[in-house]
This record gives C-alpha cells, sequence and structure tokens, in this order.
C-alpha cells in the first residue's frame, strides 16, 4: 500500500522547486520554507453528559510580510500540526497569486465534530477561541470556515472574543453570516472562483465547455457549487461523490437534483439512474474535466497514470503530489492549481474583511463581478508565466506569488 508523503513535506517541495528557479536568496528561502508562528493549545470542553474531554488545537502563520495571515479552521479527526502547516503555506501562495493583501494562516482542531451535539460544537468553539486571545485579530490574523466548519462557528468565535473585548469584532473573521457583518456571495465562491478559472483555461486551451464530461470528487461546499456552476457552462457532470460514497452517469446529471437529494438523505448515494463509484474509481474515469474537491493528497504516482481527464482544477487544496504532478506532466494533462482554481473563497473573504472595516457592504452582483476580475486576471497572469518560462501552471502560480511574497520581504527588510 502506497505511503502518501505529509502535507508539510509536499507544500516544501513545490515551494523550493519554484524558489530554486527564480534564484531566491538562501535566506529568503530559508524564511519562506518555514511559518513565523505556531501555535499549540490544549483546552477542557463540559460534553453534554456532563463528563470533560480535552482537545487539542493548532493555528499556525506561516508569513504576513504583505498583511494578516488568512486562512480556514477544521474541525476533523485528522487534522495535524503538519497538516495545518501545510495549508498555511499554501494559502500564502495563494493570496499572492490573486494579489489580496494576505499572509497565509490555518488552524484546526482534532474532533469529530459529526459525533458531537450542537451545544458540545459551540462550547469547543468558544474554548478553543478563547485558547487564540491574542494571536488572532482583524490585524493579525483572520480565521475562515474550513472542513467541518460554517457561518454559525465563525459567529460564535466572533461573539465569544467580542465580549472578552467589550464589543464587537465583525472583521475578526470572516464567512460568517450576513446578520453579522457576512459577505453576500460568500457561500458560492471558492466553487464561482473554479468555475471562472476553468472557463478562462478552456479559452486557453480552445476546450470547449459544451457538454465537456466532468467528474467532481467531494461534494460539500466547493464542490457542489462548482458541480452546479459548471453545469450551468454547458458542462456534463457525469460523476460526484462524498464522504459515502459516489455515483457515476455518462449520460450526466443535474447537480441541483443532486444537491436537493443530498437534503433528503444526507449522501449523494442513491440517487436515481445513477450507479455507484467509489471516490478512488471517480478519479480515474473517462472525463474531459476532474475537479478534486475533497481532501489533500488524492491524486499520487499510484494513480495518476490512471487519469483519463484532460483538464484538472484543484477544488480542495493539495490534492495532487508532486509525484503525480510530474506524471500528470508528462502524459500533457493540465492541472489548474489550488492557489489560483480555489482562491475565490479567500478573495471573497477579503471582500467581507474590507467590508466589515469600512462599514459598508456590497450587492452580490458586485461582489461577483470583482471576483471574476481578480479571477480572470489572476489566471491569465499565471498563463502568462507558464507559457513565458515554458513551465507548468502549478509552478507559473508559484512564481506569481512567491516573487510578491519574497518582493514584499526585501521591501520591509531585516529588524533590527
Amino acid at each position: 500500500m502506497e505511503t502518501k508523503p505529509s502535507p508539510w513535506a509536499v507544500a516544501v517541495e513545490q515551494f523550493n522547486t519554484a524558489a530554486i528557479q527564480l534564484g531566491m536568496e538562501d535566506y529568503l528561502r530559508a524564511k519562506l520554507a518555514e511559518c513565523e508562528r505556531i501555535l499549540t493549545v490544549t483546552f477542557p470542553v463540559r460534553m453534554s453528559d456532563d463528563s470533560i474531554q480535552i482537545f487539542t488545537g493548532y493555528r499556525s502563520q506561516h508569513n504576513t510580510a504583505r498583511g494578516p495571515a488568512k486562512g480556514g479552521l477544521r474541525y476533523h479527526p485528522s487534522v495535524s500540526l503538519d497538516e495545518v502547516k501545510a495549508l498555511s503555506m499554501w494559502m500564502t501562495w495563494k493570496c499572492a497569486v490573486v494579489g489580496i493583501p494576505f499572509g497565509g494562516g490555518k488552524g484546526g482542531v482534532i474532533c469529530d465534530p459529526t459525533k458531537m451535539s450542537l451545544i458540545e460544537v459551540e462550547r469547543l468553539t468558544r474554548r478553543y477561541g478563547t485558547s487564540l486571545e491574542g494571536f488572532i485579530g482583524a490585524d493579525k490574523d483572520v480565521p475562515a470556515p474550513d472542513v467541518n466548519t460554517n457561518a454559525q462557528i465563525m459567529a460564535w468565535l466572533m461573539d465569544t472574543l467580542s465580549m472578552h473585548e467589550g464589543h464587537t469584532l465583525l472583521p475578526l473573521v470572516t464567512g460568517k453570516p450576513v446578520a453579522l457583518g457576512g459577505s453576500l456571495g460568500r457561500v458560492e465562491a471558492t466553487g464561482r472562483g473554479l468555475s471562472f478559472v476553468v472557463a478562462d483555461a478552456a479559452n486557453h486551451l480552445g476546450l470547449s465547455l459544451a457538454s465537456a464530461a466532468t467528474a467532481v470528487q467531494g461534494f460539500g461546499n466547493v464542490g457542489s457549487t462548482s458541480a452546479m456552476l459548471l453545469h450551468d457552462l454547458g458542462c456534463k457532470i457525469v460523476a460526484l461523490s462524498d464522504v459515502f460514497g459516489g455515483i457515476y452517469n455518462p449520460q450526466g446529471m443535474d447537480p441541483r437534483q443532486v444537491i436537493e437529494h443530498v437534503k433528503q438523505t444526507k449522501s449523494v448515494v442513491g440517487f436515481p439512474e445513477t450507479e455507484p463509484i467509489t471516490n478512488e474509481a471517480l478519479l480515474e474515469i473517462q472525463c474531459d474535466i476532474l475537479v478534486p474537491a475533497a481532501l489533500e493528497n488524492q491524486i499520487t504516482k499510484e494513480n495518476a497514470p490512471k487519469i483519463k481527464a484532460k483538464l484538472i482544477a484543484e477544488g480542495a487544496n493539495g490534492p495532487t503530489t508532486p509525484d503525480a504532478d510530474r506524471i500528470l506532466a508528462e502524459r500533457g494533462i493540465i492541472v489548474l492549481p489550488d492557489v489560483l482554481a480555489n482562491a475565490g473563497g479567500v478573495t471573497v473573504s477579503y471582500f467581507e474583511w474590507v467590508q466589515d472595516l469600512q462599514s459598508f457592504f456590497w450587492t452580490e452582483k458586485e461582489i461577483n463581478a470583482r471576483l471574476k476580475r481578480i479571477m480572470d486576471e489572476s489566471s491569465r497572469a499565471v498563463w502568462a508565466i507558464a507559457d513565458q518560462r515554458e513551465v507548468d501552471l502549478r509552478t507559473a502560480a508559484y512564481f506569481v506569488a512567491i516573487d510578491r511574497v519574497a518582493e514584499a520581504e526585501r521591501v520591509r527588510g531585516i529588524y533590527p
């Protein structure tokens, strides 16, 4: 059985590959290959049966040269310091690729919220937030939702630290409910941004999206929105999956109907007129576009030779290992890297932060238009570097991002 590389090892290898080609100074490469700050916390939570459980959580800030750290909080049994560090580094590059003034942050708690009551999740959130006090803030590090967290959890986190400060801290987190300063368009932002990048890539490659067979691994917020919006662009959605399994219909299916099925059954499994398929098999089916929108390390050296898609759009963070990247490149399969393809979420999180700071809010039409402009400009900049330097899109995106972060570091200098 294949041993998957650690996310941190993958992130550092991806960075070094680009940094060496850029001829970056040794001190800068050493600095950017590490995280600036890492916080590990352990805290008690009183459970519904009156027992007390101890939980461990993390928050990593990879780089803040261009602005406050920015990144999600995830609640999952597999959360590790290694994973959180990697995700914070990827967030640094993601923010830089789309040119927004944030660095990279990421956090998480080792837990299984699916086996916890709502009050237990709230207690955990408030206690974890208290442990982060002084480490996060609108001008320091701005959390957001991620795996198994949502707008309600962001509201509890914001409320907790607001109570400590004695006044409401709207810009403290993003991904909040609209009633608490959340931004219109935020829920669909990651999937919408991915659809913009896919459309730009199709235009660049001369690939017609009309009836382009598309498979989406992961049917959470990112996967479901991506499937819906790609379907609207003319793509034929032939396979979808979630944690329970997958569904396949070579004739295509309407993702909106699948969303309604999921609301009733909690899974895509069993959707009418489809045959079952595993998450692993979904990656290898015959299709034009593949969207891995689940967790990291899904496309590896073991399955990369079997992938049949022409275009891969990374909805998840780190779904492709470096070994797999090399195999896909040799086979001529185009990969739209995560730091570009799923940057729509952090872009609209930035919009939310700006709106909260100025207490002035935009319409959803304005937000989507601003998002499209940024994603289109960022995509074209990455494609231009890829064509100019004859490198794959991930390397090109890293060239763009690392160069921007390195320039900020150089201009700021070294203190004292």
